[in-house]
């Protein structure tokens, strides 16, 4: 004796072996025993033999109309035996009781399961439903397939050319559109930003990058809605001093400005101005809204998103020949030891007297130049003695460090002559020493601005952000403590106020500070421990590494797009660290596959066969190192 039953969804058969009033003991067709329970037994049967019965049965039943059974099928529940009845005309046998339940159970749009071998079919309104729903997935498929199959041949359909940002965003995987691309990129072994790029979802990668960034972080655009900047509350006075900014060609936020003065007792008084939007831009106001979403300016070779409107840089930043408000720190110094004297800070009106370049002026002034009385340099009652004391600083913060700092490291700055938006625009990529003249004695000024206001603060009582390393570590606190790299008491971010939400954060303190002296910390815009000053150091923090790692994206894109645009197929770089190698050429990090166990600091030739503007890679192999010869000048585009 046979039996068919159930289990685990599917339908066996096999002989029994022995029986109880609950379980059967039943040999499949493979000789594999297994006990089943008696509830779930359909029906037993002597013939024909299992192998026989169930490929018949799957034949059969395939041929059946469901439409037709639906039809004929009984309004109540029922059974297989009265089914088969009212199907066949007779009472069914083996063969064709098992072909009706395979075909039963195979369609439950058509027929609801009520129990071991019972069904019902569906009401009428519902089957309609089921069959449309079941329609409407077939048709939903066959168009999955149908895009799957042209983007693998590379093409794009326009429902996916439409999606194709939000697909490497902010997928829904769900979606219709995102199976059929899931699909293609399975089929052509890729990734989808890949794929989509391939395609021509964007006309180049350069479009895609800043394309994701965008969609990431300003989905809304990067544009500003024209807006009124606020009038002064307050009269100024002008300064009556002869200042100066020093910045790269390509700034336009021009944020801080210097003047010195001897006096006669042989001391120097350094006026340091700082842009002052936070006189118009004030806390909650619809000004800080906008800066506070962004909270830094975005920077990328050949082009920006600032942070500010266009108007409030327009009324604020430093262009030389008009008064514009400033907050200054007026420091007397000794500049033979760099004591500090004195210190005072205002706000006032400053007209610049010129915006110094970097590029037009590093050649010019350089160490050896200024070491050198004699030599007559540009602006040199200003540059001279701005230096001497620079210097002095420098020296007492390295007391402080234990060190002398280490600022011989080159960086680069990046030009790009054309449409930033176009990789076919020349990219110049022009070295500089991070210690360089000019930049050392910005930085000097900058550091003592920075010092000195967050020290202002903590005397009045007045929370601020700022900037601390204390055993290796640098944070972002409310309160003053030591920046160990730095050698300062305290520092922070205040220079910056155009490009930076915190220097702004911070500026508004200072001007309740010098406005209200000891009773600051009532008219402050935020209070010891005010929570929000935690949120903005939050929210500041994360963001500002985003702005960075776009930033460093985009620096590495233009690396591969002057590389190639050189023509360079082969330079010199060196080790790093195990198979890390920087670039002498360019400043990029690569990582050398096979390359051999070497120290750190060896210089290397290696080859490049090919370029990655997706990824932000290239192939490369290494080639042989150089030994005991300088090394070759740097490549400067031109």
């Amino acid at each position: 004796m046979y039996v068919l039953y159930e289990e685990d969804g599917a339908f066996k058969t096999g002989h029994i072996m022995t029986e109880t009033d609950t379980t059967l003991q039943v040999e499949s067709e493979s000789g594999k025993r297994s006990k089943v329970k008696r509830a779930n037994c359909i029906f037993t049967f002597a013939h024909p033999t299992p192998d026989v019965l169930m490929p018949q049965a799957e034949g059969l039943a395939n041929e059946i109309d469901l439409a037709f059974l639906w039809e004929c099928a009984p309004a109540d529940e029922f059974d297989i035996e009265t089914m088969g009845a009212e199907y066949f005309g007779h009472p069914p046998d083996t063969l064709e009781k098992t072909t009706l339940l395979l075909r039963l159970h195979s369609a439950p749009i058509y027929f609801h399961r009520r129990g071991r071998g019972r069904y019902r079919a569906a009401p009428p309104e519902i089957l309609s439903a089921a069959l449309a729903a079941q329609e409407k997935k077939l048709r939903a498929a066959a168009q999955t397939e149908e895009w799957a199959q042209a983007i693998a041949a590379g093409q794009l359909p326009e429902e996916v050319a439409q999606a194709a940002m939000s697909l490497i965003t902010k997928p829904d995987k769900n979606s219709q559109i995102w199976k059929a691309l899931e699909a293609a990129c399975i089929q052509r072994q890729t990734s989808p930003e890949r794929l989509l790029l391939d395609s021509g979802a964007w006309p180049h990668a350069l479009a895609l990058h800043k394309g994701r960034f965008l969609a990431n972080h300003f989905p809304r655009g990067i544009g500003f809605t024209p807006c009124e900047i606020p009038d002064i509350a307050r009269e100024l006075p002008l300064a009556e001093v002869e200042a100066y900014s020093v910045d790269d060609i390509s700034t336009t936020e021009i944020d801080d400005a210097l003047s010195v003065t001897r006096l006669p007792d042989g001391n120097l008084c350094v006026g340091i101005h700082i842009a002052a939007p936070g006189l118009s831009v004030t806390k909650d106001s619809a000004l800080d809204k906008l800066a506070r979403a962004r909270m830094s300016t975005v920077y990328m070779p050949g082009d920006k998103i600032p942070m500010q409107p266009d108007e409030v840089v327009a009324a604020f930043s430093l262009d030389e020949g008009r008064p514009v408000p400033v907050l200054s720190l007026y420091v007397t110094a000794n500049p033979d030891t760099g004591e500090i004297l004195s210190h005072e800070s205002r706000l006032e009106r400053l007209t610049v007297r010129a915006n110094l370049r970097h590029n037009a002026l590093d050649a010019l002034i350089t160490e050896e130049s200024l070491a050198d009385p004699s030599i007559e340099l540009p602006h040199n009652d200003w540059i001279r003695p701005l230096w001497q004391l620079a210097l002095a600083l420098c020296k007492q913060r390295e007391i402080v460090r234990g060190k002398p700092e280490n600022n011989n490291r080159v960086e680069y700055s990046f030009y790009v002559d054309g449409d930033p938006d176009e990789p076919s625009s020349t990219v110049r990529i022009v070295p500089r020493l991070r210690n360089a003249p000019l930049d050392r004695l910005v930085a000097e000024y900058m550091i003592l601005a920075n010092s000195t206001w967050g020290g202002l603060l903590a005397t009045h009582g007045l929370p601020g952000i700022y900037r601390s390393q204390q055993t290796g570590r640098v944070r972002m606190s409310t309160h003053a403590l030591p920046h160990e790299a730095i050698g300062v008491p305290q520092y922070a971010w205040c220079t910056s106020p155009l490009r930076r939400y915190v220097d702004l954060v911070n500026q508004w303190q200072l001007i309740a500070a010098i406005e209200n002296g000891v009773s600051a910390p009532l008219v402050a815009p935020f209070k010891p421990r005010d929570a929000d000053l935690f949120a903005i150091i939050g929210g500041f923090e994360s963001q500002y590494i985003a702005w960075q790692d776009f930033q460093n994206s985009m620096e590495r894109y233009w690396c591969l797009r002057w590389l190639q645009q050189q023509q360079i197929t082969e330079c010199e770089a060196t080790v790093l660290k195990d198979d890390l190698v920087r670039l002498s050429h360019a400043p990029m990090v690569v990582r050398l596959a096979g390359l051999p166990a070497l120290d750190r600091g060896q210089r290397i030739t290696l080859q490049i066969s090919s370029f990655d503007e997706l990824a932000l890679e290239m192939d490369c192999r290494f080639i042989a190192s150089i030994e005991n010869e300088p090394p070759e000048e740097l490549l400067i585009a031109t």
